[in-house]
């Protein structure tokens, strides 16, 4: 499985931006999507998670109310929808992917930078 993960950018504080994470391969074997972030110094957090039905979904307290995340299994594509810009948003988005016995792809990772 692949993962490709676009979208990142440059927003001022306040503005949206929405990440896509399109897998490619294997993709009958995926289970839950989700959206990590790495900042500067910081180790690589948990920021939303979807599972395959759309039925459940996972956000670190952070980000609730202000970020969504959605897939669309026809285009073997996860979203996240990201609003209300903080600097603190500021990180290096990835988007992973789990298969249904525990192996989990991650896809290249996209910068986005919130400016203050």
């Amino acid at each position: 499985v692949q993962l490709q993960a676009c979208g990142g950018g440059l927003v001022q504080t306040g503005g949206s931006l929405r990440l896509s994470c399109a897998a490619s391969g294997r993709t009958f074997s995926l289970n839950n999507m989700a959206w990590f972030r790495q900042a500067p110094g910081k180790e690589r957090e948990l920021v939303a998670r979807i599972n395959w039905s759309s039925t459940n979904t996972y956000y670190t307290d952070s980000v609730k109310g202000r970020f969504t995340i959605s897939r669309d299994n026809a285009k073997n594509t996860v979203y996240l929808q990201m609003n209300s810009l903080k600097p603190e948003d500021t990180a290096v988005y990835y988007c992973s992917a789990d298969t249904r016995v525990g192996y989990r792809y991650w896809g290249q990772g996209t910068l986005v930078t919130v400016s203050s």
